[in-house]
């Protein structure tokens, strides 16, 4: 009798034990997400959708964004800190060679499984998944057909550079007759000048990496080859636009509000800005670089992504599958994957909604006409925030002097600062 009260007393403190770890006296704690977002255009949605996710599951989510053209500084930064971002942003080759270590190999996970493409992933040497692409985009000129029409033009008439200068250089010289004028303002202050140092920098890049072939890996020079092309479309922006070359420089001037509000005709960007122009340019559509190479009549858009997330593989255990879970649901639950969806244009993801993005649509179009891809070939700039920033100081000068001396400055700085930041990069 003695020893079943023992044993009814051994397990009696077993219970407690095991019920006081199933009521929370356990140490093991639940994960949290830092989410820092590289996108301010998609911040008021990820805090929205953050602050749905803590609601609904009780995990704590923090979203801080980077200014536009801060998130690597930003990313650094936040990184050495004790609580650092579990959810950021590895988006080109550059990134995968500086935060790879940083980054838990995402092969296998539950936010890979839901993927409908391999696409837009990046890996590094190793064969390990840095990171996933969480949209896709598109990139090009932006145009309202209603202010073509009405300068006595048609889109029709815009096939390659020649039409494309035809028509803005006759609406820039009937501006003050027509009440707009053809392209929105290209400032060079930081919140305006990726447009042109990344974005419009592809198209010479493109056509280099088509002619060799493609490119597996950052190559550590450039030829220069389309320069020339280069500077067909950015002179034509520059010079028949809003705002005087020479008042480029500080900024401060909207772009995109000049378009939403019919002050220019075209304006250099991407699909992610169809919300907020398609509210009053609803029919609002874009088209390529045309920029005067060969057969560019079959240019399609430019099309790729830099928005790739990484979890971070110095979080703990438990941050990492919060972190994972979150992602899953930001894909995969209706009302989640609609709202990114709605924001972003296009998500890579099994469950996620359809696009009723325009210019994502436009840039189908082309590719279904049997028109080539332009892809971002800008993602392999080496050292970017430092061979932009030199191409920044070498066009503002071009534009307070369009003599053929500055602009041989913006070649050597494209060019030759190529191979200066590859070395850097590379040593």
């Amino acid at each position: 009798m003695k020893n079943l009260k023992r044993v009814l007393a051994v397990l009696l403190a077993m219970v407690m034990v095991f019920g006081l770890a199933a009521c929370g006296g356990s140490s093991k704690k639940s994960g949290s997400v830092y989410w820092l977002n590289f996108k301010p255009e998609l911040d008021e949605t990820a805090q929205e959708l953050a602050k749905m996710y803590t609601e609904k599951t009780g995990v704590a989510v923090k979203v801080v964004t980077a200014a536009s053209g801060t998130y690597s500084q930003t990313l650094t930064s936040e990184m050495d800190k004790s609580a650092a971002p579990t959810m950021f942003v590895i988006g080109n080759q550059a990134g995968v060679k500086q935060w790879k270590d940083y980054a838990l190999d995402l092969k296998g996970t539950a936010i890979a499984n839901e993927l409908n493409t391999d696409a837009y992933n990046l890996y590094d040497e190793t064969g390990k998944l840095v990171s996933i692409g969480y949209c896709y985009e598109c990139y090009g000129i932006i145009v309202n057909p209603d202010l073509i029409e009405k300068a006595g033009h048609s889109m029709d008439e815009i096939t390659n550079f020649a039409g494309l200068k035809k028509v803005a250089e006759d609406i820039h010289k009937n501006a003050s007759k027509l009440g707009f004028d053809a392209f929105s303002s290209s400032d060079m202050d930081g919140s305006s000048s990726w447009r042109f140092t990344g974005h419009m920098a592809n198209l010479e890049y493109f056509y280099e990496e088509r002619d060799a072939g493609g490119w597996s890996e950052c190559p550590a020079t450039l030829t220069g080859a389309y320069m020339d092309n280069f500077k067909n479309l950015y002179d034509l922006c520059i010079n028949n636009s809003c705002t005087e070359p020479t008042a480029l420089a500080n900024g401060g001037h909207d772009a995109e509000n000049e378009f939403k509000t019919g002050k220019a005709a075209f304006f250099v960007n991407g699909s992610w800005e169809y919300a907020a122009v398609s509210e009053t340019v609803p029919n609002a559509t874009m088209i390529p670089y045309y920029c005067g190479v060969a057969g560019e009549e079959k240019a399609g858009l430019n099309c790729g992504t830099e928005n790739c997330w990484a979890v971070n593989a110095k979080a703990s255990e438990a941050d990492q599958q919060a972190t994972i879970d979150f992602m899953v649901w930001l894909v995969s639950d209706p009302e989640a994957a609609g709202k990114m969806v709605g924001e972003l244009g296009v998500i890579p993801y099994k469950s996620a909604p359809a696009s009723q993005n325009g210019f994502l649509a436009d840039a189908e179009k082309y590719t279904a006409n049997g028109c080539y891809v332009m892809d971002w070939a800008t993602n392999y700039q080496p050292n970017v925030d430092d061979y932009r920033a030199a191409l920044v100081s070498a066009l503002n000068k071009y534009n307070a002097d369009q003599s053929a001396a500055n602009w041989a400055e913006v070649k050597t700085a494209f060019v030759d600062g190529w191979a200066v930041q590859y070395q850097k990069a590379n040593q």
